[in-house]
């Protein structure tokens, strides 16, 4: 007893111990002297270890002493070697009403545990550990601690792989590839189902490049995976998109003698369908036939949702009704795939049958009918639906608030999509940033950016950080408007906050240079994309491409497509119909034969879009018998016109002076019986006098083609620039009148093109005036509205105001061009100025413009 030291006084643990554990930092402990047996610390962890390892638990508990975590920690080493005393100890501590063990203390029995086999009870408190130090920093903090213990017990390693297993499935993967990198230093290696453990949960949180690292690193350090390995891999290939490598890793595999489940192979079907390859399933579904396999329930599911996928719904009912056990979800699949592809009486028909066979209504297929009715715009019926969720005993989520949300914007029912927010805030779904992305489009696509610009202004107010879809509606918006410089500013703002690896965003930006005709710089954006972390997809070749083919520089358009085409990105009908359209304005008619000819061996059929343009250029190159075969075998394949089409055939017949025959066409589309006073215009209407082709045009546009039709600014622009061609500006004016009417507002071209034919009849004045009101209406006149009342002051031999007019375009912000000039000089040669004819083309050579 000599030995020992006495204490004279309480030994008093205040709050300026630094625990490093931070779990009851805020309690003083101490221990307090009940009785001259246990007035000392180190007897009184003596004595409650030999009663512990007696299992005289009952004694423990009569003991009158306080909890310290240095108590705690000077027992738990006494009893190291018995884990059932320390377990009872460690219970009793964490009972405790104002005390609990701190981080080296849980580290201490967990080891304890672990060592006497007591797997179950370790990991329950290492998770009960890693969850109370989860937001605890640096990632070191538990295994510095789990270490330490480690060197100081001599055990137990397998502690280390529980916590790695333990943090992978908690999808705490930082901290989990902390340890996987650390446990090398202890001489120790994870298990392989820990290993597959962090693959899995990395894999779950889409960190595909870490996952391919791991398993590189696990291969390494000599592991053979095993099917599980093998599954978890085969779904992160997949996942990431490459399908293909997948393929050829369970090839490798089965190589190596491994012989996967069907488990896998559901892994890789279910990549194939994502990507819509219904031959890469098909090749699937041959292996596991030859492997012996038998196709189960999960086989026909994900052939059913493949060929949803495909909108081949014939083929997903005719697999669906091959199955001898059919469950809600192959039915959830099948009603789904209806819903997206809009036949939403099928999708009403396999629920019923469901109902019928005694299955419930769940909210997948309560989501999918929403989804279907909103995109069908049933706005109606989706309310329908949400009513009858109460029936079923279901309640709507956030998704499907979110598709009705989606469902009332894209009709334009703003005021019920603000209201449908304030119901989801009432049933405890508080605003997103996906609902202030839907609003934002809404907004937008109704075209008032400044209640959009309002509403992400109060966005930020709430604290909703925006995101790349955010930042890419705003971006869109300015873009299609022509606010070019409000879209350059707020570029700046989302390289400020580093959403540069968004590729929809870059597609706007690169759509935006292209929509300014500024290529130079659209090129050089779409080269430092790499750059920025993003590689080109489809769609960035296509607006380059696109925005090439507009600016008339097709050799360029032509050399991005063979540059795709090298990324393995294969040109689609977009991109034709594209370049088509840039050959006919380009005026390279011989090219869009071979166009098509490739088309036909990419097996790509011509669309709508592929026709129009057709049409356009036949009818620009004077080859009318060309754009008519062209119309006629659209209409064969079963294609309907629309207003562009129909236009472009009108405006076509009054250039080839065919007004009769484009009249004809004309009140075909616009039912001239509503227009009483325009009988004097279309005085034919009823009789069939155009020619055989024209004839058979108007013949084709039946009730069904006609509602494709739906009669626009732009067709009656074109009846009345063929009114104005002829001289009757009298009759293209009551045109204008009674079309009003029916929606049409003049816009630019309009006044253009009756200023224009004013002009040539002599009515200057009256053509400055038609520039006035333009002005009143806030319609900015451009360069071919000057450049007719010019030609018509030339006509009327007023030179000298034609000069002057000349001389004031660059206040009015306009620059002259080559038909500004030819008007002019044409004016002063014909009156025998030719001083001032020469001062003009020496002008106008200096300005770099090649003399017409």
């Amino acid at each position: 007893m000599a030995a020992r030291v006495k204490i004279s006084k309480a030994i008093v643990y205040t709050s300026n111990h630094k625990f490093t554990s931070g779990l009851v930092s805020h309690l003083q402990l101490r221990y307090a002297i009940h009785s001259s047996a246990t007035n000392r610390p180190q007897e009184l962890a003596d004595q409650i270890s030999r009663l512990l390892i007696l299992q005289r638990y009952t004694a423990v508990d009569s003991l009158k002493f306080d909890f310290s975590d240095n108590l705690v920690d000077a027992v738990l080493v006494k009893l190291k070697l018995h884990p059932n005393a320390s377990l009872h100890f460690f219970k009793v501590a964490s009972r405790r009403q104002f005390f609990r063990p701190h981080v080296k203390s849980y580290c201490r029995i967990v080891h304890i545990l672990s060592r006497g086999r007591m797997f179950d009870e370790a990991r329950f408190y290492l998770s009960e550990l890693l969850e109370l130090c989860r937001n605890k920093k640096p990632l070191s903090f538990v295994w510095d601690e789990l270490v330490a213990v480690y060197r100081e017990f001599k055990f137990s390693p397998t502690v280390f792989d529980m916590v790695l297993k333990i943090y992978a499935k908690k999808g705490l993967v930082k901290n989990a590839l902390y340890v996987f990198d650390n446990m090398h230093k202890c001489g120790r290696v994870p298990s392989l189902g820990s290993c597959n453990c962090l693959l899995n949960s990395l894999v779950k949180k889409g960190d595909f490049f870490t996952v391919f690292s791991v398993y590189d690193q696990m291969i390494r350090m000599g592991f053979s995976p095993d099917i599980y390995t093998c599954t978890i891999m085969v779904n992160a290939y997949c996942k990431d998109g490459k399908v293909d490598k997948a393929e050829l890793f369970v090839e490798e595999i089965e190589k190596m003698g491994l012989e996967l489940s069907i488990v896998t192979y559901h892994s890789l079907i279910n990549g194939y369908v994502e990507k819509k390859d219904l031959k890469g399933v098909e090749r699937v579904l041959r292996v596991i036939d030859e492997k012996g396999m038998s196709r189960n329930r999960i086989t026909f599911t994900l052939l059913i949702k493949g060929y949803c996928r495909l909108c081949k719904m014939e083929e997903a009912e005719k697999v669906f009704r091959e199955m001898k056990e059919v469950d809600e979800q192959a039915y959830g699949i099948l009603i789904d795939g209806f819903c997206q592809i809009g036949k939403m009486d099928d999708a009403l028909r396999i629920r019923d049958e469901m109902l019928r066979s005694g299955f419930n209504m769940n909210l997948f297929i309560c989501n999918s009918l929403i989804n279907g009715y909103c995109k069908a715009g049933k706005i109606s019926n989706v309310d329908q639906v949400v009513r009858s969720m109460i029936d079923w005993n279901l309640k709507p989520d956030s998704y499907s608030y979110h598709t009705l949300l989606d469902g009332y914007c894209r009709e334009g029912l703003m005021q019920n999509a603000f209201n449908l927010c304030d119901e989801m805030i009432q049933n405890g779904f508080d605003p997103t940033v996906v609902t202030y992305n839907t609003l934002l489009k809404g907004l937008c696509r109704e075209g008032a950016i400044v209640d959009a610009l309002h509403l992400w202004n109060l966005m930020l107010k709430r604290g909703v950080i925006p995101n790349a879809v955010g930042y890419g509606t705003l971006l869109d918006a300015f873009v299609n408007m022509g606010e070019f410089e409000k879209a350059l500013v707020l570029w700046k703002h989302i390289l400020a906050r580093g959403h540069t690896k968004s590729r929809t965003l870059l597609n706007t930006m690169l759509k935006g240079f292209c929509k300014m005709g500024k290529m130079v710089e659209a090129e050089l954006f779409f080269n430092k994309m790499e750059e920025l972390g993003c590689s080109p997809d489809g769609v960035t070749y296509r607006t380059l491409s696109d925005g090439y083919c507009k600016a008339g520089e097709i050799d360029k358009a032509l050399k991005t497509k063979d540059a795709m085409e090298l990324q393995n990105i294969p040109a689609s009908i977009e991109n034709f119909n594209s370049l088509i359209s840039g050959h006919v304005k380009a005026g390279k008619f011989s090219k869009v034969e071979d166009l098509l000819s490739e088309m036909h061996d990419m097996e790509l059929t011509p669309n709508v879009v592929t026709y129009g343009a057709l049409i356009a250029g036949w009818f620009k190159g004077g080859l009318p018998e060309k754009a008519f075969k062209a119309y006629f075998e659209m209409r064969e394949k079963g294609l309907n016109p629309n207003v562009i089409i129909v236009s472009s055939i009108i405006s076509g017949l009054y250039k080839l002076g065919r007004t009769d025959d484009a009249n004809m066409l004309l009140q075909k589309i616009v039912d001239v019986k509503l227009y009483p006073g325009l009988k004097h215009i279309y005085s034919f209407s009823n009789s069939k006098t155009g020619l055989p082709d024209t004839q058979k045009v108007a013949d084709s546009l039946d009730g069904s083609a006609t509602k494709c039709v739906v009669p626009n600014n732009v067709l009656y622009n074109i009846a009345v620039a063929g009114l104005c061609k002829l001289g009757k500006i009298d009759d293209a004016r009551d045109v204008i009148n009674h079309f009003s009417l029916k929606g049409f507002t003049p816009d630019e071209f309009t006044y253009c093109t009756l200023v224009h034919g004013i002009s040539l009849v002599g009515k200057v004045n009256e053509a400055f005036n038609l520039r006035n009101e333009m002005l009143i209406k806030d319609l900015v006149p451009n360069i071919a509205v000057y450049n007719a009342l010019i030609n018509g002051l030339c006509k009327a031999g007023n030179i000298e105001r034609a000069l002057r007019l000349f001389n004031k375009l660059h206040l009015k912000g306009l620059s002259p061009n080559v038909i500004t000039y030819n008007t002019l000089i044409d004016g002063y040669y014909k009156i025998g100025k030719t001083s001032e004819t020469e001062q003009l083309l020496k002008r106008f050579t200096e300005e770099e413009n090649l003399p017409s």
